[in-house]
This record gives structure tokens, C-alpha cells and sequence, in this order.
């Protein structure tokens, strides 16, 4: 008898061929639209148990403690803050960060400004309303002082935290809690 080649069936049909491309690229594709919807319902995990985060530049790119203790005394450098918001981070006289950082948000209209250095005070452009270098009413029609946050140094990483107790300049209670 001749030895003849088994005839059997392939392990996998085209049907099974095409129905697993497919899946495959429905896979892929869901998977490429729910990622950022995943990304946005998890927190990330720079935030720290006191709900601080590290201090980063406008990009969202970490800014190393070093480069801005390299500054001057008396630079104001601004950071992006808690939940994003322009925080103004001042280096004191010793080369050390000043304990807390005071938010970009005039309390009037929630505009944002400069710091003009040659008035030594915070200045709104939109209505007029300026600030001393801790934050506090010079002129309105802004009617409370500016927004604190902690500011500390960890290694090289600068990490912000929100400020709940006592204001230090008014001695009451933070509006902003």
C-alpha cells in the first residue's frame, strides 16, 4: 500500500482567522478610547497622603528644588500648584523656600498677575487691586487676601500642600477652606 499524505483539516479556518483580526482590532481600538478614560478616574500618584503634589512647570514637567533655590533671594518663581493653579513660590534671604506659597488668583475676579518687582507688590491688571509680597489687600477692590499653600523641600522635589490651619496673616480662619 503507498503511503499517502494524511488529510486533515488546518488548525484554523480563515472564518476563525478573521474573526480573531477582528476582535483583535476592536480590542485594540476600545482599549486605546477607555486608557484616558481610566487615566482621568485614577489619581496619580505624585499626590501625597496630605494631598500634596510635586511642583511643576507650565508643560507639567517636574521642576528640580535645585534650579530654583539656585535663584536669587527675593525671586519669586511661579509653579504650577494644587489643581494647577500659577503658585508663586519666594526664595528667602538664607537660600531657602519661604514655608508657604501664595496662589495666582486675584480674590475680585479670579484674574491672574504679575508680581512687579520695582513696587514690591503683587498687581491684578483687570482691576486694579494689588497685594503686599505676603499676599494681603493693599488696594481693592479685591476683597481678601491671596490663597497660601505649603511649600516644602524633599529631596530634590518641591512639594505643595493645602494650608488649613490658621491664616498667619489675618489670624482667622482661610476663607478659601
Amino acid at each position: 500500500m503507498e503511503e499517502s499524505l494524511p488529510i486533515e483539516s488546518p488548525s484554523m479556518s480563515r472564518r476563525q482567522l478573521l474573526n480573531f483580526l477582528t476582535g483583535a482590532a476592536v480590542a485594540a481600538t476600545a482599549g486605546a478610547a477607555l486608557y484616558p478614560v481610566g487615566k482621568f478616574f485614577i489619581p496619580p500618584k505624585e499626590v501625597g497622603e496630605d494631598g500634596s503634589i510635586i511642583a511643576k512647570d507650565i508643560n507639567g514637567n517636574i521642576i528640580p528644588a535645585s534650579q530654583i533655590l539656585a535663584e536669587p533671594p527675593g525671586t519669586r518663581a511661579l509653579v504650577a500648584g494644587l489643581a494647577g493653579e500659577p503658585t508663586y513660590l519666594t526664595i528667602r534671604e538664607d537660600g531657602t523656600l519661604h514655608p508657604w506659597g501664595i496662589a495666582d488668583n486675584c480674590t475680585h475676579l479670579g484674574c491672574t498677575f504679575p508680581w512687579n518687582p520695582n513696587d514690591d507688590q503683587f498687581q491684578c491688571p483687570c482691576h486694579g487691586s494689588r497685594y503686599d509680597p505676603e499676599g494681603r489687600v493693599v488696594r481693592g477692590p479685591a476683597p481678601l487676601p491671596l490663597q497660601l499653600a505649603h511649600v516644602n523641600v524633599e529631596g530634590n522635589y518641591i512639594r505643595i500642600s493645602p494650608w488649613t490651619e490658621t491664616d498667619p496673616r489675618t489670624g482667622k480662619k482661610p476663607w478659601w477652606i
